[in-house]
């Protein structure tokens, strides 16, 4: 018997990265899956991996209206959600005189404001007892230049994991951050840089693991996996740093 056998899981962004390794993780432990993404080719590719007993569903995580219409979507076909992994994320990097209002706020949209709205939908769906997962960043921990937006959209994200795991705690949900350090994933690709700045960034990146090394998307899914099971139960309002020692040594 797996560790998620029969539970309801919802991973946003879950069509590459981290979100596609966690997917598989959940369904090699028994779960229904449900993961969500925007472009329609990783879509697709999503759901030749996964199989076609996963849930593939396309949203804008950064569209308010579309995490109420996600909601309903799930209410539709499941009687609940047993756990949730909130992992859709803009990655976008820059200097101060690069960012403008739009790009500002499309990045709070998708990295803050959307999941606050979502997990307001799911709540008549999410069962007692539940586990809600924030996916951080130790970028809300360093000060590494050019992250200062994406920092704080994160920073942002996992001061509500430890607000609302007081807040929902009464209803039997429990809300954690999980945060990676540098990882190998298609992200690192969607940096919004110039090619001599995404190398220079990235070596930067590397030298800051003491571990000595990126980290890899199936080691970030274990840590969810472990986050969404009944194995965290004692697990509420805490923040898991996966990142090779990079926020703490």
């Amino acid at each position: 018997m797996g560790r998620l056998t029969g539970k309801y899981t919802l991973i946003t962004g879950g069509t590459s990265g981290i979100g596609l390794a966690t997917a598989q993780e959940f369904i090699a432990e028994g779960a229904h899956v449900a993961v969500t993404g925007r472009n329609p080719g990783t879509l697709a590719q999503a759901q030749r991996i996964l199989g076609d007993s996963t849930w593939v569903i396309a949203t804008d995580a950064g569209d308010i209206q579309a995490q109420k219409g996600l909601a309903e979507t799930l209410a539709s076909r499941w009687p609940g959600l047993d756990a949730v992994f909130v992992n859709a994320g803009d990655v976008t990097h820059g200097l101060i005189e690069e960012w403008d209002e739009a790009k500002w706020d499309r990045l709070m949209q998708i990295n803050l404001k959307g999941p606050f709205f979502l997990l307001q939908a799911l709540l008549p769906l999410l069962s007692n007892p539940s586990s809600v997962i924030l996916c951080g960043s130790v970028s809300a921990h360093i000060g590494l230049p050019p992250s200062s937006v994406y920092a704080a959209s994160k920073a942002g994200l996992l001061s509500l994991a430890r607000t609302l795991s007081a807040e929902l705690l009464p209803r039997g949900i429990r809300v954690n951050g999980l945060s990676p350090g540098p990882v190998s994933t298609p992200a690192l690709n969607k940096l919004g840089l110039s090619e001599e700045a995404q190398r220079t960034l990235q070596s930067d990146i590397a030298s800051l693991v003491p571990l000595g090394r990126m980290g890899t998307p199936t080691e970030l899914a274990k840590a969810a996996l472990y986050l969404a099971s009944d194995e965290s139960g004692y697990t509420v309002g805490t923040e898991l740093l996966v990142d090779g020692g990079t926020g703490n040594l």
